[in-house]
């Protein structure tokens, strides 16, 4: 299997170059107890407390495109503190990413309390999925009782994808006459796989009526 070293300190001191040769030799023998291939060693001074570490965001992409399974440290505070540490344990796991430590010579073990926070996210983020999903479908439901077919209106549908840069604001001002609200409009325009928000659905809405202003004044 294939792993990445993660190595940190909390500051810019000389003095701390040790801890970081240190972390990193220790990590490079746990690799070789448990045979992993280690593809990419990250080393940075940074804080624990914060998110926005390069360091961190550039091992989260490497495990997102699937080019490692292992993140390799040496605690789990090197990892981050408070909740910067629950943070990216909750990413990792749903990335299905092993996070080994030499603390607890493999695998990471988590207090009673870390993974109480874990399962409540996990919860909560489920949760707020179905929810996502239900308005996108009460949106579609009520768009196809007014008379709306997706198959026939949206003329772009056949491109797949979920990242569409244009929107059909014929359909947005078809849907908005039908009295669907813009949340509504935002989550059927969603289900047939536009990432647009109820803001952008509204901007876009009110942009067209403008040009619409402009060009009775022009003429």
């Amino acid at each position: 299997m294939k792993a990445v070293i993660y190595c940190r300190v909390s500051t810019e001191k000389n003095t701390q170059d040790t801890s970081l040769k240190r972390q990193r030799e220790e990590l490079e023998k746990l690799a070789n107890i448990n045979k992993l291939e280690v593809i990419k060693i990250i080393e940075e001074r940074h804080s624990g407390f914060d998110i926005e570490r390069e360091g961190i965001i550039e091992a989260l992409a490497i495990f997102k495109d699937k080019q490692a399974e292992i993140l390799l440290i040496q605690d789990d505070t090197r990892l981050g503190r408070g909740h910067s540490k629950i943070a990216l344990i909750h990413e990792l796991r749903k990335m299905a990413i092993k996070v080994f430590t030499i603390q607890d010579h493999g695998e990471i073990s988590l207090s009673d309390a870390d993974l109480m926070v874990l399962e409540i996210l996990s919860t909560v983020e489920e949760f707020q999925r179905r929810i996502a999903n239900y308005k996108i479908s009460r949106g579609m439901r009520r768009a196809v009782e007014n008379g709306f077919q997706p198959h026939k209106n949206i003329s772009n549908n056949h491109l797949g994808g979920r990242e569409k840069k244009e929107l059909p604001v014929e359909e947005i001002i078809n849907l908005r006459n039908k009295k669907l609200t813009f949340h509504e409009i935002a989550a059927t325009l969603r289900g047939l796989g536009y990432e647009v928000s109820r803001a952008t659905v509204h901007r876009r809405y009110k942009e067209y009526f403008d040009e619409l202003n402009q060009d009775s004044i022009k003429n």
